[in-house]
């Protein structure tokens, strides 16, 4: 009996939104074990997306396609991300709270992960996109849920230090993903398609630590954060924002432009890295380029954890312009360089990106309040992006017969989100909301500690 009742207090419930609860003011102790279940959740993400990359070159060569349709994996990965964050994992959000878009998520992950094993036995690449596209439903879900949890969850003043140092975990994902694919992928010269039989394992194995992991997101309390909540933390730092109709929120929606173009192009680099290094520098095989995109990724992730450092010193949004306009530079460097320089270029490239999407999420939905749910669902929508760009540049690549030329489409994009960053800096309707939110002292004042949340109320009452 006592067990039941343990399950009825896990499951998922409908969230009062006009209620206001104690999570509007965590404090960070408060907030340490909701914030490193929900780090885990990036780690996964990146370790997905690692894998992803690599597979890009990999049916290339296995399957004998072309650069541009090999594309299609993150068309199918990335294509998933608006349904999710616009659809229903946003609705669900909003109606049923993160803990229940959390178990959703993963659950999702954990069924693409397995559909991959078919997709293996029939050497299908529709079959792997169609895996995929589940896969970047689940991770879709996830994100929506995560990237404005771990801002909102603890002190408003730390809060791109906490996405940062999050999705930090997201780059040691991607770095791990690349050294393990390099082994398990690319075993011989010839990529044999034996090696498809051994994705399939990689993906079982995934996708049984998935399903763990959300039973035990199911066991857990994660406080939740409702729209009250937020209209509280922006009234009390006298930020108006919230008060204009979503629609009106204009710096909102450049923020999203700025991670639709800054994320495609992301994903466009890491997508043909190994494409790029295996031509501009004869004699590399695709299992070295594997090993040198794990180490730009590993490099991504220090950069991540140096930018969290450096925000507790400097205003994020001078760390986020200052990492923008040197991923400009470096990329664009790229496009005229060879070998040991153009793949020199591309490591500083990944270093100077590491910050970006998390801040981009942190300050773009500072000040809207009530309408932060909807909001941050249009910012990770941005996403997308890594649907549209990678075959953008695949294109460019197979007509002029030169990744390094078509590193010039990922440049493009990189200074329309560029934009955003010199906005968020020189244009005071932006700044102003920015470093008001940014101020404030809640969730580090002691009589923020008492109350509870509303689980745990939740709890208490089936008690």
């Amino acid at each position: 009996m006592g067990v039941i009742r343990f399950l009825k207090t896990r499951t998922g419930f409908r969230v009062d939104n006009s209620q206001t609860t104690s999570a509007a003011a965590l404090t960070l102790r408060q907030s340490i074990w909701p914030l490193t279940l929900v780090t885990i959740l990036f780690f996964l993400w990146g370790f997905a997306y690692g894998l992803l990359d690599t597979l890009n070159k990999h049916f290339q060569n296995t399957m004998h396609i072309t650069r541009t349709r090999s594309s299609g994996l993150q068309a199918a990965y990335f294509g998933a991300y608006p349904l999710a964050s616009l659809g229903y994992a946003n609705y669900m959000l909003r109606h049923f709270g993160y803990k229940t878009v959390f178990i959703f998520g993963l659950t999702l992950y954990g069924i693409g992960a397995l559909c991959m094993w078919p997709a293996g036995l029939n050497r299908s690449f529709g079959g792997f996109c169609a895996a995929t596209f589940v896969i970047g439903s689940g991770l879709g879900s996830l994100e929506t849920a995560a990237n404005p949890y771990i801002t909102v969850c603890g002190p408003p003043r730390y809060a791109e230090i906490r996405i940062n140092l999050a999705q930090a975990f997201n780059g040691i994902g991607t770095c791990v993903a690349p050294v393990l694919a390099s082994y398990v992928f690319f075993t011989s010269v010839d990529d044999d398609v034996n090696a498809l039989k051994r994705v399939q394992w990689v993906y079982l194995a995934i996708g049984i630590f998935v399903f763990v992991l959300a039973g035990i997101f199911f066991i857990s309390t994660i406080p939740e954060v409702t729209d009250e909540d937020m209209a509280f933390q922006v009234a009390e730092t006298h930020v108006d924002e919230q008060e204009k109709p979503l629609w009106k929120q204009y710096k909102l929606f450049h923020a999203t432009l700025a991670q639709f173009t800054y994320t495609g192009a992301q994903v466009a680099i890491a997508s043909y890295f190994i494409n790029y290094v295996t031509e501009t520098w004869p004699g590399t095989s695709s299992a070295t380029g594997s090993k040198y995109l794990a180490g730009a990724q590993g490099v991504f992730a220090v950069g991540r954890f140096v930018g969290a450092i450096l925000m507790r010193f400097a205003k994020a949004r001078w760390v986020f312009l200052v990492y923008l306009s040197c991923t400009v530079a470096f990329i664009a460097a790229s496009t005229t360089q060879q070998a040991r320089t153009g793949v020199a270029m591309l490591f500083c490239t990944l270093f100077f990106e590491s910050v970006c999407f998390p801040t981009i999420v942190a300050l773009g939905i500072r000040g809207l309040g009530r309408h932060y749910k909807r909001g941050s669902g249009f910012i990770i929508g941005g996403v997308s992006g890594g649907a549209v760009v990678p075959p953008i540049l695949g294109h460019v690549a197979d007509m002029r017969n030169s990744t390094g030329f078509a590193m010039i489409v990922p440049t493009m994009f990189m200074v329309v989100a560029w934009t955003y960053a010199v906005a968020v800096n020189f244009v005071p309707a932006y700044s102003e909301t920015v470093d008001k939110v940014g101020a404030s002292d809640i969730g580090l004042r002691e009589e923020n500690v008492t109350p509870k949340d509303i689980e745990e109320a939740a709890t208490a009452k089936i008690g």
